[in-house]
């Protein structure tokens, strides 16, 4: 009787996800308290915008170091090192006498999250089958929205009875205590693991090379990058990810005022009907997870289950943005944008699970790059839109840009070949030995509980 695999991954995914839970728990809680600190710090509305702004550019630019970094020296002792410094990043807003500490408590938060997500990326490669990689990243993309979502609400609640100081010091608190018992659990690798079982194993390696760490130990630093650079599809995985990333900013930013604007809706509304497009967010990077695993499983074609689905969910996407510019009802409206951020959505877990395709053993720098990308945008996207209302005074215009900027991005993924990389960094034997023979009816069964 064939023992069934076991489903240690399954921990090390929770792991990750608590992880992107907690930092996007710390990095939105400061929009929610944003008034009262202005208010009590004295500080004027432009020292506000810039400690607003001061964590994207130093979480932007540093994604493709922090990426090499967690790339040199492991998950385990990269992400424990990121939780301990945005904690105390937090624990610094919550202490800060004024002005200066907010920024440097700001920019250093950027740091340390900069290398969550790439670091999480490489592990989702280490750890999960191919079969299951997109669905463990819509989880982790939803992880992230959960802390959104809880930040948001929690941080009002807590203001009231503690103040917006003993809030940020009680936010910096479980980073610390996560990364204590994070790095005393987690290791890098299922072969590091001793619960791991032989059939667990094997499962995550079906499919895949035996150990491709090897396969550029050949090249040199500088080669690796220059064969990477010239590899389109990375430079079109930075481009939609622009393109989300632009998008997702304006609904977490200047919608609430552009409902005010085109709709008249009360402000009290309009924070409520934001909370639906994110939670439409939200639901897609779980199913964007599971659709892409799901046709993955079905036709073995990673192209059609990365390019094809990022194509098609920006293509919907993209018409549904553009349908809610034509319509009157403001319930209508915001169905079809929320529908429309749903389908956006799907695509993350794709562009995730296309750059561990891609990025052979520069998967953190890949993904670090392409995050970049996206967040540059992230963080000129409030600016360029406050712009165009202030030029044209024309609120209902950013929907027909948005739906243009979605337009490029399903052009974008129309054009994305992970399985060319793939092949070209593939430089071993595909693990065919007796002990995957012996299992392959465990693998088949989990591929199919998995669907």
């Amino acid at each position: 009787m064939t023992t069934r695999p076991t489903t240690v991954r399954y921990r090390a995914l929770a792991w990750l996800t608590l992880v992107a839970a907690l930092c996007y728990l710390c990095r939105n809680a400061p929009g929610v308290a944003e008034s009262t600190i202005r208010q009590d710090l004295n500080l004027t509305l432009q020292q506000s915008g810039w400690f607003m702004g001061a964590f994207f550019w130093t979480y932007a630019v540093l994604q493709v170091p922090s990426g090499w970094f967690s790339q040199r020296y492991g998950t385990r002792i990269s992400l424990t090192i990121f939780a301990v410094v945005w904690s105390m990043a937090a624990f610094g807003i919550g202490v800060a006498p004024g002005f200066g500490l907010l920024i440097v408590a700001q920019l250093a938060m950027g740091v340390a999250q900069a290398g969550i997500f790439p670091a999480s990326c490489n592990s989702i490669g280490h750890w999960m089958p191919i079969s299951q990689r997109s669905k463990a990243c819509g989880i982790i993309t939803a992880g992230m929205q959960v802390g959104a979502i809880v930040a948001s609400g929690l941080t009002g609640v807590l203001m009231s009875p503690l103040g917006w100081r003993w809030v940020f010091i009680v936010f910096s608190l479980p980073g610390i205590l996560w990364a204590i018992w994070f790095y005393q659990r987690f290791r890098d690798r299922p072969e590091q693991v001793s619960e791991v079982n032989e059939n667990e194993l094997a499962l995550i390696h079906f499919g895949r090379d035996r150990d491709n760490s090897n396969c550029e130990t050949a090249a040199s630093e500088r080669s690796v990058w220059l064969a990477h650079a010239a590899n389109p599809a990375i430079w079109l995985l930075c481009a939609q990810q622009a393109c989300r990333a632009g998008g997702y900013m304006f609904f977490a930013s200047w919608f609430p005022t552009f409902l005010q604007k085109t709709r008249g809706v009360s402000v009290a509304d309009s924070g409520y009907l934001q909370s639906v497009v994110l939670a439409g967010t939200l639901t897609g990077s779980i199913l964007g997870g599971m659709l892409t695993d799901w046709i993955w499983q079905r036709t073995g074609s990673l192209r059609l289950s990365r390019s094809g689905v990022g194509a098609a969910s920006m293509g919907v996407c993209t018409l549904l943005i553009l349908g809610s510019w034509f319509v009157e009802s403001i319930t209508l409206a915001v169905i079809l944008m929320a529908l429309g951020a749903l389908f956006a959505a799907i695509a993350g877990p794709c562009a995730f699970a296309a750059t561990i395709d891609i990025g052979g053993t520069r998967v953190p720098q890949v993904f670090g790059l392409m995050n970049m990308s996206g967040n540059l945008a992230t963080a000129a996207c409030p600016v360029l839109v406050g712009k165009l209302f202030e030029v044209t005074a024309n609120w209902n215009l950013v929907l027909l840009i948005f739906a243009g900027v979605y337009f490029v991005c399903t052009v974008c993924w129309l054009f994305v070949n992970p399985e060319r990389e793939l092949r070209k960094m593939a430089v071993g034997p595909v693990v065919t030995d007796d002990r995957t023979a012996e299992c392959q009816s465990a693998v088949a069964s989990e591929f199919e509980s998995s669907a």
